[in-house]
């Protein structure tokens, strides 16, 4: 479980890009139930400029959406004696902007110790969630977001994941 992950979209306009970062992506691997689930609360994001976050939240009309959600399953498993980093893929339904949508994502775990550390990425696009791109005269945002996430996941007992 992490409850500090880091999370990262890279967007663009013409002939400017800018990347937005959070650190409070919240997650979970069961190896065992074979589930995954991560969410990040949206108002976390931040762009560094004010103005584009409030434009930002605005687009993703956070007061309706805060977050944005993964749940899934592990489609290849990785074994937990490696300390190598692993190739994984996991497939579920990512949730943003009240559009769910069934997705394929892939990255790497690392055992580390009794940690796994994850990294991930995938392009998401915003017309495929009912966003509509924000813009400034003639220049919009590019329809593709490129999401990337890292967390370093510690275990925790079933009993004690309500604490």
């Amino acid at each position: 479980m992490t409850e500090s992950g880091y999370a990262e979209f890279e967007s663009s306009v013409p002939l400017h890009s800018f990347t937005g970062e959070s650190e409070h992506l919240t997650g979970m691997i069961d190896p065992s139930e074979n589930l995954v689930d991560f969410y990040l609360d949206l108002n976390t994001l931040k762009t560094g400029i004010d103005r584009r976050d409030r434009d930002m939240y605005r687009t993703l009309n956070v007061e309706e959406y805060p977050f944005a959600e993964f749940t899934g399953s592990l489609e290849s498993m990785f074994d937990m004696d490696s300390s190598e980093e692993q190739p994984v893929t996991v497939a579920g339904e990512f949730s943003i902007h009240g559009t769910t949508r069934s997705v394929r994502i892939n990255g790497t775990i690392q055992v580390n110790g009794n940690e796994l550390i994850l990294e991930a990425s995938w392009t998401l696009n915003l017309d495929d969630y009912n966003i509509e791109p924000p813009g400034i005269l003639f220049y919009k945002v590019n329809e593709e977001q490129k999401i990337r996430i890292e967390a370093t996941l510690k275990p925790k007992d079933r009993e004690n994941l309500k604490s």
